[in-house]
């Protein structure tokens, strides 16, 4: 598998992502995680669909907290067309309650407890943590990469603006 020293760091420290280096242009490649209820999910669940999928740490952290609220809010106002999948290695059970407490239905939460898939799929997993970077892929109905942004330091938010504008590309 992939490696790429120093990709990311957290509060300064530097971090070694593992997995594929995708880039814009590239056919999005499907992946294997679990939704809320355990049943099993993939990019193919959305196929047609604009997906913007966020790859965050943990939903029990400040910043993943503050980015799912806005995502969802900004959901709203893109259509029946789009997509919003936020994607963590948190266990269904703790995204299903973070969800409740926070009062996020626009956004469907997605885990990567089991294989880890979207992470090595999307170059994303962390090796030292076993959890997922901060990054956006924004995907087309054709299932390719139209947009992606990887968050250098995990303890900084995305640039929102550059994402919303990606996906109204795609409208």
């Amino acid at each position: 598998m992939e490696e790429r020293s120093g990709a990311v760091t957290m509060k300064g420290n530097p971090l070694t992502l593992l997995g594929a280096t995708l880039k814009v242009g590239d056919k999005a490649p499907d992946f294997f995680v679990v939704n809320n209820d355990l049943a099993p999910a993939g990019l193919s669940s959305y196929s047609g669909k604009i997906c913007m999928i966020s790859s965050v740490p943990s939903l029990d952290t400040a910043v993943c907290d503050i980015e799912t609220r806005r995502f969802n809010q900004e959901a709203g106002n893109l259509g029946k067309d789009v997509v919003i999948l936020t994607i963590s290695m948190d266990l269904p059970f703790a995204q299903k309650r973070w969800c409740g407490a926070a009062g996020v239905d626009k956004v469907i939460t997605l885990s990567d407890h089991r294989e880890a898939s979207f992470g090595s799929a999307y170059g994303v997993l962390i090796k030292e943590l076993r959890l997922l970077a901060r990054s956006i892929f924004v995907i087309n109905r054709k299932g390719i990469i139209h947009y992606i942004q990887h968050v250098e330091e995990l303890t900084q938010e995305p640039d929102y603006e550059e994402v919303l504008k990606a996906i109204k590309e795609c409208l």
